[in-house]
């Protein structure tokens, strides 16, 4: 908390004058880095921003202010007329005069504080003055009435339902244009049992509610009514037809919003044709909620901008891309084993829809390369960590370590394993312990580690355990390596069901014959030092001959978070060997008594 009563940590505050009102404005970071400005919506204060504005302050000099009427600003006297969007537009370029006279400003706005944000970038007096925006749970009023129009003129039951259901959302809006109603509301019990209830729909930890909602809540909330009533109806009746985007815009839509349509923004290219889009598995309030996504979103975006602007180019969106960018784009994802095969071509593939990635495998310089070619596929960040996953303390301190430094994953790729060939006799107890130290107990410790925290943060997430074919299929020269990838699956299937209501989902990824360098370091039971090279060799000449790639599977591993799916075999032996073991299983122990070619 500050001193000075700005409510955030290191905060300095101005006073800014205009239109006969005084607004709060606090500053953090260095006022000659790149200027971020955070605008929150309704019934919030500055404070909302907490979380995020401590995450940029390094990088970027970051602005927060209190819309007239809220926290410590002043309120305009009457209050009726007093809040318009052209009103709100004076004290938008009032603050930016004064924190940044000479550049534009990088736009953010929560709630109603996008709907400020899109008024901004879509009139001409504030061109020169943005350079991005933002956009998080906070449409244009003007896009929203000719979203309305559109669809009552030409109805369809889809285009119907779409309307009637963003109606049913919108109820507020209306409780918020009867007279009086909201006023004695917020000052009497719900300004009481608003923080309680905030933290109970949106699952804020307790952590995100030590500054927020501040005392000033009730006041605020009453004041903040007249956004709605001097702004909704008259926008929704006559919605300006050039509201078109001046600067780049950046939508984050969370997918758990409970006030609006995702369907809002189906035509949003039309009116702002430099749009990048982005969704985020969260509840209304994401400032709060997601605030490690939120910011490294917004530093992202930002820099792609300026690099653009110091450059004299047209403004550019950032690294990353695909048909997985919006979904991914800037999540912290994990790959265990990631120093080459399936884990290396997993981490690139998340990487180039622009997540950001952390590499780990036992082979340090070889999870230093994964992250180096990570960044250059297009991730934003990426790092490299060392840990044997079969080591349950190292993997508990790799887990604070990664939360304490890049945040919570967002998905987890259980994908370290090894391979063990030989009969059951000629396979020794410690052959076991090694492989199920590391198939199983590696996913094991992963699943605790990293799936605890998913769980803690309450926002969802997603599990990938990497099992094999050889789960379907019982062998009797794979008989320690198809009992640990036949744990992994069940692993799977049973964390799969304890975490559904979490909203964290787990997928088993069963690949069959895959050109990666699991031979070269298979053990064969039973064998000489020179009868296990050959045998190697052999092998490996087969998996080439069959030339399955890794990256075949890094795209199975995307559409089985994309989709949330339980099981998903990969290359056709995959499909084949679950079919014969749901369908056929005499057929499959019938196949397991027959020796191998190999």
């Amino acid at each position: 908390m500050s001193g000075d009563g700005t409510g955030i940590e290191g905060a300095r505050e101005r006073r800014v004058r205009t239109g006969g009102i005084e607004l709060s404005v606090v500053e953090l970071g260095d006022a000659g880095r790149p200027t971020v400005v955070l605008l929150h919506g309704y019934p919030d204060s500055k404070e909302i921003w907490t979380d995020v504005a401590l995450r940029l302050r390094d990088r970027f000099h970051v602005v927060l202010y209190d819309v007239r009427g809220h926290g410590r600003s002043t309120a305009p006297v009457p209050l009726r007329g007093g809040f318009t969007l052209e009103k709100l537009t004076d004290d938008f370029l009032a603050v930016v005069d004064a924190v940044s006279p000479a550049e534009p400003v990088h736009l953010v706005g929560h709630d109603w504080g996008s709907v400020q944000g899109w008024e901004f970038v879509t009139v001409p007096r504030t061109e020169g003055r943005v350079a991005s925006f933002t956009s998080l749970s906070g449409p244009s009023l003007d896009h929203f009435g000719h979203w309305i129009k559109e669809r009552a003129a030409r109805p369809t039951p889809r285009r119907l339902a779409h309307v009637l259901g963003q109606g049913a959302r919108s109820w507020y809006v209306y409780a918020l244009h009867t007279p009086g109603l909201p006023e004695a509301a917020w000052r009497g019990p719900l300004g009481r049992r608003w923080p309680a209830m905030l933290e109970r729909m949106e699952k804020l930890p307790p952590a995100a509610s030590r500054d927020y909602p501040t005392a000033s809540l009730p006041q605020d909330a009453a004041h903040g009514a007249w956004l709605y009533r001097d702004n909704v109806r008259a926008r929704l009746r006559r919605p300006r037809p050039d509201a078109f985007a001046h600067v780049p815009v950046q939508l984050i839509t969370p997918t758990g919003d409970a006030y609006l349509s995702e369907r809002l923004y189906d035509d949003l290219e039309r009116w702002a044709p430099r749009l990048v889009r982005r969704t985020i598995t969260a509840g209304h309030w994401v400032p709060r909620t997601r605030p490690d996504q939120v910011s490294a979103w917004l530093a992202e975006f930002v820099t792609a901008q300026e690099a653009a602007r110091q450059e004299g180019a047209p403004a550019r969106t950032p690294a990353g891309g695909g048909p997985y960018a919006q979904r991914f784009g800037g999540r912290l994802v994990l790959v265990t084993g990631a120093a080459g095969g399936i884990g290396r071509a997993t981490a690139f593939a998340f990487a180039e829809a622009g997540a950001r990635i952390v590499a780990v495998d036992r082979d340090a310089e070889g999870a230093a390369r994964t992250a180096e070619l990570a960044r250059l596929t297009g991730a934003p960040e990426a790092w490299a960590e060392t840990c044997d996953v079969s080591d349950e303390g190292a993997m508990e301190k790799l887990a604070a370590k990664v939360a304490a430094e890049y945040g919570v994953v967002d998905v987890l790729v259980n994908n370290a394993g090894i391979g063990l060939g030989g009969t059951f006799m000629e396979t020794s107890a410690e052959d076991w312990r090694r492989v199920l130290d590391v198939n199983l107990w590696g996913v094991i410790h992963g699943c605790r580690a990293f799936g605890r925290q998913m769980a803690e943060r309450g926002q969802g997430g997603h599990i990938v355990n990497t099992a094999s074919a050889a789960a379907f299929q019982p062998s009797k020269t794979l008989p320690a390596y198809s009992t640990s990838k036949a744990a992994v699956l069940m692993l799977s299937e049973c964390l799969r069901a304890e975490l559904a209501g979490q909203g964290i989902g787990v997928s088993a990824i069963c690949p069959g014959i895959v050109d990666t360098g699991i031979v070269a370091a298979t053990r064969f039971a039973g064998l000489t030092e020179e009868e296990q090279r050959l045998r190697r060799e052999k092998v490996g000449r087969a998996y080439t001959r069959r030339g399955y790639p890794p990256e075949k599977v890094a795209q199975a591993v995307l559409r089985a978070v994309l989709r949330d799916q339980a099981v998903v075999p990969v290359a056709p032996e995959a499909h084949a060997l679950r079919i014969v073991s749901r369908f056929a299983p005499r057929l499959g122990r019938a196949i397991a008594r027959i020796d191998p070619p190999l």
